[in-house]
């Protein structure tokens, strides 16, 4: 693939993922204000419990093997029936299982009502099973307008159904019904835009070849579900129901931003990395363009976050939701380094070292514990800021790696972001001090932002950040 083509199909994945990702995720977000103005914090922290048997069991579903697809470069159909075969099988086991153990779960949580949403939102698992190739077809071909077509179309649909339900009385069941319609809606639309290939062929010499791949993302992948819920898991056992929801509301406004943005380039950087894994030299120089974007990006908008957090929780959500304020500045502030370890985990999984991916991910295993094992029995909010501390620790373990193959490590990537980090740690300052002078939360949101975006787009300039200067030329040259 020449340069042209390379850097061609990379702004146009990139557009369209972030017209995708803004795009749904905002919808998503005045979604959800309307949903929490309407339901209360333990209808959120309901649905919150069940998150990690969702995550996990859409993980054993996919099993790695769609990530094995993209990465492998003499795919074929067989391949892709293979993978679409054995992604149903597995999906009717896992819901089998969610079925009968429903009531164990609603035990261990000791709420009953927990017995038939389990039943219910756990259909998902079956019809997101259906279009996992479907969406790996898109994603091979860098085909990001279907695809943000698709997920705008079925979050506008289901968010409406949602909104309507909560408004009439549905309680939690308006959220639960969100879910699955949504589910049901996107993978209908993923077989109308894709190219409507149909087979049950299961070929062993297929499976074998993504699994060895796939397996060790899924073990990988499993064990991140489980790490990235056990908070979940844990308050939801431990602590009342609303905490759980002012936990889930606070990490969902922090990943709006961090997450959004991680997950528009983690999209478009994989498979793109991948076609590229063969000249080294092409894809370091790629790979190190993305993280300062990324950086560049991210680090004052979830600096913003953490410091307006305050008037901006007063404002779209009112006095009900009050403790989510100091969840979310400490969720914000572990949001800031969280898509540069991804961008160093997803070269891994470009290059085919899944089984690095999955090494590294394990050796975190025993920081984490040690965090949860400290902060459970002092709170919520002890527990968020280990999440912290752990996040930051383990970047410098996500950067290792990377270091050692690329010569791009934690010190190299320090060191091309601390512009940015300059550049933001004045701009939050600028920001604390002028917003003591406002009273209103509306004008301290507004007052705040607008302060922070032109004090930081100054100090870009002023000190020539290379990835202001990308984001300028690219402008200059679409104008042109």
């Amino acid at each position: 693939m020449t340069n042209s083509k390379i850097k061609s199909k990379a702004k146009s994945g990139i557009i369209w993922s972030a017209i995708e990702k803004l795009s749904v995720q905002g919808f998503q977000f005045i979604i959800g204000i309307i949903l929490a103005r309407l339901l209360s914090p333990n209808d959120f922290g309901l649905i919150g419990m069940l998150a990690i048997f969702f995550s996990i069991s859409q993980t054993l579903v996919d099993s790695g093997m769609a990530s094995g697809l993209i990465q492998k470069t003499d795919r074929t159909e067989d391949d892709f029936s293979t993978v679409f075969v054995f992604n149903l099988g597995v999906s009717v086991i896992v819901y089998f299982i969610l079925f009968n153990t429903a009531p164990l779960i609603a035990d261990f949580f000791e709420e009953s009502q927990l017995i038939d949403l389990t039943r219910v939102v756990s259909l998902m698992v079956l019809i997101n099973a259906i279009s996992v190739v479907q969406r790996t077809r898109l994603t091979i071909a860098l085909d990001f307008k279907s695809i943000a077509r698709i997920n705008l179309l079925a979050t506008l649909l289901s968010g409406s159904i949602a909104i309507y339900g909560a408004y009439i009385g549905w309680g939690v069941w308006a959220l639960a019904v969100q879910m699955v319609v949504k589910s049901i809606l996107t993978s209908s639309l993923l077989w109308f835009s894709s190219n409507n290939r149909f087979s049950l062929t299961f070929k062993s010499d297929s499976f074998k070849n993504l699994f060895g791949f796939g397996s060790k993302l899924l073990v990988a992948g499993l064990y991140a579900q489980l790490l990235n819920n056990i908070y979940n898991l844990a308050i939801g056992k431990k602590f009342p129901t609303a905490e759980l929801g002012y936990y889930t509301r606070g990490k969902q406004f922090a990943d709006l931003s961090s997450g959004t943005i991680s997950g528009i380039l983690q999209q478009v950087t994989f498979p793109l990395l991948a076609s590229v894994k063969e000249d080294k030299a092409q894809m370091v120089s790629i790979y190190k363009k993305v993280i300062q974007l990324t950086a560049f990006i991210i680090f004052p908008a979830m600096t913003l976050l953490t410091l307006l957090a305050a008037p901006l929780i007063d404002v779209l959500l009112g006095s009900k939701w009050y403790g989510v304020i100091p969840l979310l500045q400490w969720i914000a502030i572990a949001r800031i380094i969280t898509p540069i370890s991804v961008i160093n985990m997803s070269i891994l999984n470009a290059i085919g070292r899944s089984d690095l991916f999955l090494k590294l991910d394990l050796a975190k295993f025993p920081l984490v514990a040690i965090a949860l094992i400290i902060s459970i029995p002092i709170g919520v909010k002890a527990m968020v800021i280990a999440q912290v501390c752990t996040t930051f620790v383990a970047f410098f373990m996500n950067a290792y790696l990377p270091g050692k193959l690329f010569g791009y490590g934690a010190l190299g990537q320090i060191r091309d972001m601390l512009p940015i980090m300059i550049a933001t740690a004045i701009t939050g300052l600028g920001v604390y001090y002028c917003i003591q002078y406002f009273e209103d939360p509306i004008v301290k949101l507004f007052g705040g932002t607008l302060i922070g975006g032109i004090v930081y787009f100054g100090l870009s300039y002023i000190l020539r950040i290379q990835a202001f200067q990308m984001i300028i030329k690219e402008i200059q040259n679409k104008t042109k």
